[in-house]
């Protein structure tokens, strides 16, 4: 078990109990019995064994009658990662899933999200959707807003005061004929993410960020992901959008891009596949497409929720694991009906399970790699794992404590079970109700005061 030095500051919690992680060689590491302290900058300081609590405690500075102890059947585990969420589709999620991908974005998305030039609208359902994921174990979320600035903005507001990590993307979009008034001009897109990036940033919010936001290469003009893909390298920026959802999407991509090869080739040629990009779906990507992903480090969001809810397709994640591609979980509200990583986890099971099923000799994925998946393979698709994924010193704690016998919860426990059952049961049976304490950085977000949003 590893232990620490170099605490940036005096530890200001230390608990003791079952601590549940991946690491880049393990998929699944059980810590039992184990020390492990938080400092006043919300940092993990150490990590030990229970035993040695009189030893940490001198060295560390903590009374160890202080010390949390997790009960039998409680243990922590990181805190759940969605890397594709549309936080502006939250009031119709678990609806309008009856139709494939073009004619349900010009249908229920486009007219909805127009919406969101009314900024007590938006912050209405911005603030159930920050306030649900994090109930739902969601310590860091990639959201997509609208093409609003102010709403956008208003979205990392909501994300700070709740004390969720975030990185936020005001959406970009030139090129939209179902909906004419929800869309920019090229001027107009590149002045206001240029407005959205200076102001938030200037807001100095320590968990969020924004990110540059193509909403998808259809809806968006050479001329316009020319320039998004400048802005993001001019500031060292997160890129997010969506590739390879839907197969009528790919004619689509190919009409409007006849000089590119592929749909991954329109987003290279206008530098938007760099280390700190997240592509959203990829159900139909070619091999060849990944091994450009690898060699640039670009990620993919896997979100079979929304593949399945809306008949795009199955993403292979074991292809895109052999490809050495970073991968993490998504929701993707509102074409995913679930607002919990809970279900990506099911439905990435499920999803890795009707491959086997169409071909045997597929490998599908055990429910220990799908747990890095939701966690520290989240971490590495947002390139954040250098602070957030896992417990390691100097990594920020952000953190779920699971009771998987919380009264009135949704598991029951026969016999006293080994730790890793208990992980397995909470994946698969779990919810909010198992859920008992939600940190990000350090900081108890859940249970918590509902907050005044200004």
């Amino acid at each position: 078990m590893a232990n620490s030095e170099g605490s940036r500051g005096p530890v200001a919690q230390v608990f003791r109990g079952t601590f549940i992680h991946s690491t880049a060689q393990t998929a699944l590491q059980v810590l039992e019995d184990a020390l492990l302290g938080v400092d006043t900058a919300g940092k993990i300081a150490f990590i030990g064994k229970g035993e040695t609590v009189l030893e940490l405690s001198q060295k560390f500075g903590f009374n160890p009658s202080e010390v949390i102890k997790l009960a039998q059947h409680e243990f922590f585990m990181p805190g759940m990662i969605d890397t594709h969420i549309h936080a502006s589709q939250y009031s119709y999620a678990g609806t309008a899933l009856d139709m494939p991908l073009l004619q349900w974005l010009s249908t229920y998305t486009f007219p909805v999200e127009s919406h969101f030039k009314d900024l007590e609208f938006a912050r209405k359902v911005y603030t159930q959707v920050v306030k649900r994921t994090l109930r739902n174990g969601t310590t860091t979320a990639c959201y997509f807003a609208t093409i609003h600035t102010d709403s956008s903005l208003l979205l990392g507001q909501i994300a700070n005061d709740f004390g969720q990590r975030a990185l936020v993307g005001k959406v970009c979009m030139d090129r939209n004929d179902s909906v004419e008034h929800y869309r920019e001009t090229v001027q107009e897109s590149v002045d206001e993410t240029h407005r959205f990036i200076k102001e938030l940033l200037n807001k100095k919010y320590p968990l969020v960020k924004p990110v540059v936001t193509p909403r998808f290469a259809p809806s968006c003009t050479e001329a316009l992901l020319k320039q998004l893909g400048t802005i993001a390298k001019n500031n060292n920026l997160h890129i997010q959008s969506h590739i390879s959802e839907n197969l009528d999407e790919l004619k689509l991509v190919k009409e409007l891009f006849p000089d590119s090869e592929t749909y991954t080739d329109v987003y290279h040629k206008f530098n938007l596949l760099t280390d700190k990009t997240i592509m959203a779906h990829g159900c139909h990507l070619s091999d060849k497409e990944l091994t450009v992903f690898r060699e640039t480090g670009t990620s993919l969001s896997h979100c079979p929720n929304s593949n399945i809810s809306l008949c795009s397709g199955i993403l292979d994640a074991r292809n895109v694991l052999n490809h050495k591609v970073k991968l993490g979980l998504g929701t993707d509200v509102a074409g995913g009906y679930s607002s919990s990583i809970l279900d990506a986890v099911r439905r990435t099971l499920d999803a890795s399970k009707v491959l086997t099923i169409q071909n045997p000799e597929h490998k599908n994925l055990t429910f220990e790699e799908v747990f890095r998946l939701a966690t520290l393979g989240g971490s590495q698709a947002l390139s954040l794992d250098d602070k957030i994924g896992n417990f390691e010193v100097g990594k920020d704690f952000d953190a779920l404590r699971i009771n998987v016998a919380a009264r009135g919860g949704p598991i029951d426990l026969v016999q006293c079970e080994a730790p890793k059952i208990l992980l397995e049961k909470f994946l698969n049976l779990g919810d909010d109700r198992n859920i008992v304490e939600v940190f990000v950085a350090g900081r108890k977000v859940v249970p918590c005061a509902d907050l005044t949003v200004e």
